[in-house]
């Protein structure tokens, strides 16, 4: 039996079956009966095709469609443990950072960098970037980073790795 999604007669549909389903999420009517909903569809489906690509029948991500990959301006040996939101780990608020933001995947403290400065952790983390957005102990040092973890398990079995930090543009 032939594959409907390779047949050249049903090509055109699998265009409206995506331009159908980009109308939805974006509240445009998937069925066009003006001129100017035509040219709104065909808008959405050009700018699709600059964000992902189009294969078979799967959209394939293009790596970053918001800009270039963040530059790091320098590398820092550095000590790396975990802390969490609890009352003895923490001063005043467990749930508020030093930056006075609410903790949450994603931050790390350290007493070097500044707030906002966003770093990378490659050897554990790949390409994930953190936020500088809460201070340790002044006894910790500057070359030390807590990551946040929203459990007390979680940071109590993350340990301590000694590695290196990419810090990157601002």
């Amino acid at each position: 039996m032939e594959n409907s999604l390779q047949c050249p007669r049903f090509r055109g549909q699998n265009t409206l079956i995506i331009l159908a389903i980009i109308g939805i999420i974006l509240g445009v009517s998937p069925i066009f009966n003006t001129k100017t909903q035509k040219a709104e569809a065909d808008l959405i489906l050009e700018n699709l095709e600059n964000l992902a690509t189009i294969q078979e029948n799967s959209l394939l991500p293009i790596s970053n469609p918001f800009g270039p990959e963040p530059q790091v301006t320098r590398k820092i040996r550095v000590v790396i443990t975990a802390y969490s939101s609890t009352p003895g780990q923490t001063d005043g608020n467990p749930y508020l950072t030093a930056a006075g933001t609410w903790v949450r995947e994603g931050i790390v403290a350290n007493n070097l960098l500044p707030f906002g400065t966003k770093i990378r952790i490659p050897e554990i983390y790949g390409d994930k970037i953190f936020v500088v957005e809460d201070r340790m102990h002044w006894k910790k040092g500057n070359y030390h980073i807590d990551v946040w973890f929203s459990s007390y398990w979680e940071a109590l079995n993350f340990g301590a790795k000694r590695t290196y930090i990419e810090i990157l543009e601002s």
